[in-house]
């Protein structure tokens, strides 16, 4: 029997780097049993959820986010975060 390569499997195209001043939201899943997560209230706000938050500064893997609410800005892993749309 003849082993046969298989194609590999195109890559997914990544999205777009978030740049400072994207409007964004925390993605459920990536966010779901995080390190940040653990380290905060065991339910999170909706609104993190929902959006928008404005991205204010982007330092190596972690974005600090303002949200259009009176409440503190957060520092959050970039994968966590996705384009508000």
């Amino acid at each position: 029997m003849a082993e046969t390569e298989s194609s590999p499997a195109p890559a997914a195209k990544p999205p777009p780097p978030l740049k400072k001043g994207a409007l964004v939201r925390v993605n459920r899943t990536a966010y779901a049993g995080s390190v940040e997560a653990g380290a905060s209230d065991p339910y999170p706000p909706a609104y993190i959820f929902e959006g928008p938050g404005e991205l204010l500064v982007v330092k190596g893997d972690y974005g600090q986010v303002r949200w259009r609410r009176p409440v503190p800005d957060v520092w959050l892993r970039m994968d966590q975060l996705e384009p508000f749309s």
